[in-house]
């Protein structure tokens, strides 16, 4: 089956106007995510991410709903409650670019335009000073996740998954000085570009650092794909794991990993598939619980390296506020502030 942007865009709006027509607490839907760009695909794979909101607390937030082995819907629940203030709006890191520029796939009552012309007014929302609010909120996260793992003794997928999610941010409060946060599967795919926007390219060498990239190569990650697939498998079936280990998204993950191996940026995969074994290994044990310890050994995340790691991710949240104060001096902002 042949299967474009133009397809899943209708396949969004279709589902859209059918679950709004089955739900009358639903007001809007909206289209965000990978498939506003002009190629959203990655190892000929994608989601279509709709997010419904509702009058009400929905009984779910999220949900996947497979389509093909290749395509899925990645469907997010929001309240109405949570639009209500723009000035908040404007300044939240994840929120406010979700609903900057998405796609309205359907509306009941007149909410959409509201609220987007508040987030836009005035055109302020891409200037320096809500944009260094944006990025040192998300950095304040990173830092308070990282505070966790500084009396760790020992290093399991539970603090592993902190120290990556502490990353994640801490990258992403880079991202944000040149547009909105990076998803999870091209966080390192990316993130050299925008590292680079920032007049900060070193960033980009320290974030795969901080992930043990130099310690392996593009074979020893092809070496781990059958152990990994097996654990995301196992793990799928499990009810406690992360909604993100999903069987659905299977093919999202291993083709776009098997394509980025052979890409420009081979060890851009290390992210999707060493986060997604992490977050199966909370559920598994036995020898695939080992498997997972051994790939995390040789990145220096697991044993004695671990310490290491958490004390090069200080300096490294420590560098990217150094970068945003700069940012801020340059442009006469308050720097503790952002305002």
């Amino acid at each position: 089956m042949r299967v474009t942007r133009e397809s899943l865009l209708r396949i969004a709006k279709e589902t859209a106007q059918e679950r709004a027509y089955n739900d009358q607490d639903i007001i809007a839907a909206y289209l965000t995510g990978s498939l506003l760009n002009i190629d959203p695909m990655l190892g000929g794979t994608a989601d279509i991410d709709i997010v419904f909101v509702y009058k009400n607390k929905p009984p779910k937030t999220r949900e996947f709903v497979k389509l093909t082995p290749d395509f899925h819907l990645d469907i997010s629940r929001r309240t109405k409650d949570e639009f209500k203030s723009p000035r908040e709006l404007r300044s939240d890191p994840w929120l406010g670019y979700e609903m900057y520029d998405p796609i309205l796939l359907y509306e009941r009552e007149k909410f959409f335009d509201f609220v987007q012309a508040s987030l836009r007014a005035g055109f302020d929302f891409e200037q320096p000073p809500l944009m260094l609010q944006r990025c040192r909120k998300m950095l304040a996260h990173g830092r308070q996740i990282w505070m966790d793992l500084t009396d760790v003794d020992s290093a399991g997928p539970k603090e592993v998954r902190k120290y990556l999610k502490s990353l994640f941010h801490a990258i992403n409060a880079i991202a944000e000085l040149s547009g909105p946060p990076i998803y999870e599967r091209r966080l390192l795919l990316e993130f050299p570009a925008r590292a680079e926007a920032s007049g900060k390219p070193d960033l980009s060498a320290a974030a795969f650092g901080l992930l043990g990239a130099g310690n392996i190569n593009a074979e020893k990650l092809k070496t781990w794909l059958p152990d990994w697939k097996y654990a995301f498998k196992l793990a799928g079936e499990n009810i406690n794991v992360d909604i993100r280990i999903s069987p659905v998204r299977t093919n999202y993950y291993e083709k776009a990993i098997n394509a980025m191996l052979e890409g420009a940026i081979p060890l851009a995969a290390l992210w999707p598939l060493f986060h997604t074994w992490t977050l199966a290994a909370e559920v598994l044990d036995g020898d695939h619980l080992k498997f997972w310890q051994n790939a995390a050994g040789e990145l220096g995340l697991v044993g004695s390296g671990f310490s290491d790691r958490v004390d090069g991710l200080d300096h490294f949240i420590d560098d990217i506020e150094i970068t945003l104060d700069e940012v801020a001096r340059e442009n006469g902002v308050d720097s503790s502030t952002g305002l």
